[in-house]
């Protein structure tokens, strides 16, 4: 299943962090299915921004604050009034994290509370959806994958932070929501990659940038292993889960959305088939370091969200690599980023050419 035209078409959402690579992509997702997406989220950060290319960050449904700030954060929920909520804006990198812890977990749980608190008074909102990270587990560095029900930790501050974001949204869904207001679920991706996204000490565009400027790329952890999967994956999946929470109020709890486990890769192998993708010659090469830790393994089981909402990946991992790579490479050319965007999203539905 895929999020339909019929769900969505003039709904209200409210999508925070609308400015980062996630989020600009979810809010062209919506356009596409006929939403009326307005966002809140913090100036872009990267040059070149998705959000900017494609004039997101511009529209005027577009308000500019930092969801630390809860009452400015309140006042924007309530002008925006909408029906649905996904819940986006954080501090996405693992590195920054130790860089600025503190600041990671103001961000990443008080933001989140500050978020929820607005939502209680904002009678509009029927469905929330709080995304945190597949790196919320306490990672054990099994070999199998983590199930809803495995216990939720987290080593670096980021990873941490988003687990306590998963204890705040449960306590906050059990005091304030229970039989009433907005159903609210929390939603665990893997590992996202798509054209359009610049952060830093990613891997995905670590690679479109040297490649661009004719380097090799430099890997940290070329052995270690993540559940690939491309951005539209879990954007589908967070849609099917607040189109289920609307009508289905037991469905307001944890949900990851996460690949087929022999998409789950390690580093060095998306390397090779982004490398082989992009062509001319491109190639890596190890980063000497030292490096803080990552976790090597990290796997998660989305069978819940196969079996109970009908999600499926639509993309296997080679085709998600080739579709990013394509991306990066045409809009170098000089393609639309926005262009280039709604012909992988109407693809993605199978309503484009060569669906």
């Amino acid at each position: 299943m895929t999020p339909s035209h019929a769900a969505w078409a003039g709904r209200r959402v409210l999508v925070t962090g609308h400015t980062g690579f996630k989020g600009a992509w979810l809010w062209l997702l919506l356009e596409r299915l006929g939403a009326k997406p307005s966002g809140i989220a913090l100036a872009p950060e990267t040059d070149p921004n998705l959000a900017v290319l494609t004039g997101i960050a511009a529209d005027n449904r577009s308000v500019e604050l930092d969801i630390r700030d809860a009452s400015a954060l309140a006042a924007a929920v309530e002008a925006a009034a909408p029906e649905v909520v996904i819940h986006m804006a954080a501090q996405a990198l693992v590195r920054r994290s130790y860089a600025e812890p503190a600041a990671t977990w103001a961000s990443n749980v008080m933001g989140t509370i500050h978020l929820l608190d607005a939502v209680r008074r904002t009678p509009s909102v029927r469905a929330v959806v709080a995304v945190t990270t597949d790196k919320c587990y306490r990672n054990r560095e099994w070999s199998w994958a983590y199930r809803e029900t495995d216990e939720l930790g987290g080593h670096d501050p980021y990873s941490s932070s988003k687990a306590g974001a998963e204890i705040a949204v449960a306590s906050w869904r059990d005091s304030f929501f229970g039989d009433s207001g907005a159903a609210i679920a929390t939603a665990r991706a893997g590992n996202v990659i798509g054209g359009g996204d610049w952060a830093a000490d990613r891997l995905i565009p670590d690679c479109a940038r040297a490649y661009v400027a004719g380097k090799p790329v430099e890997v940290r952890n070329p052995h270690s292993v993540r559940p690939w999967q491309h951005v539209l994956e879990p954007l589908s999946g967070y849609l099917l889960l607040a189109e289920r929470l609307l009508s289905d109020r037991t469905a307001a709890e944890a949900w990851n959305f996460g690949p087929y486990e022999s998409d789950s890769e390690c580093v060095a192998r998306v390397v090779e088939i982004f490398a082989e993708a992009w062509g001319g010659g491109a190639t890596w090469a190890l980063s000497p370091g030292p490096h803080p830790h990552e976790a090597h393994t990290l796997r998660i089981d989305a069978a819940k969200a196969r079996e109970r909402l009908g999600w499926r990946p639509r993309l296997d991992l080679p085709t998600a690599i080739r579709w990013s790579a394509e991306w990066y490479r045409r809009r170098a050319a000089g393609e639309s980023a926005r262009a280039l965007c709604d012909e992988q999203i109407d693809l993605y539905l199978g309503r484009g050419e060569g669906a």
